[in-house]
């Protein structure tokens, strides 16, 4: 029969400290992400940089492009881009929220714990 070992939650204070870290980590992708998507529009349809910012900001939010796409390389690009923005997106998403999944997991196995 294995051991138990008695484990509790972490502070609160420990977790809005790993929140806020793993918050800022993923602003931190969301703009890089942004900055490449900028990249691309500037120089792949020469938009303005506002109108590039603008068309990488919809994409990566999955809401899509604003201006309509006149290049083949602008085109690739965006088809690219939008594959990239959904790994992103989900990436992003569980940077920011493992510090609560690792919470609620980790209360969940206690109460399981105690039950047996």
């Amino acid at each position: 029969m294995p051991q138990r070992v008695n484990v509790s939650l972490p502070p609160v204070s420990k977790f809005i400290t790993h929140l806020m870290r793993n918050i800022i980590f993923g602003l931190f992708f969301i703009a890089i992400a942004l900055f490449i998507g900028m990249l691309g529009y500037h120089g792949f349809e020469h938009m303005s940089w506002i109108d590039a910012f603008a068309n990488a900001a919809m994409i990566l939010s999955g809401m899509g492009p604003l201006a309509p796409l006149v290049t083949f390389k602008g085109k690739l690009f965006a088809g690219l881009y939008a594959l990239f923005s959904g790994l992103v997106f989900i990436a992003i998403i569980v940077i920011i929220f493992s510090p609560v999944i690792y919470r609620i997991f980790h209360k969940w196995h206690l109460e399981i714990d105690r039950d047996e």
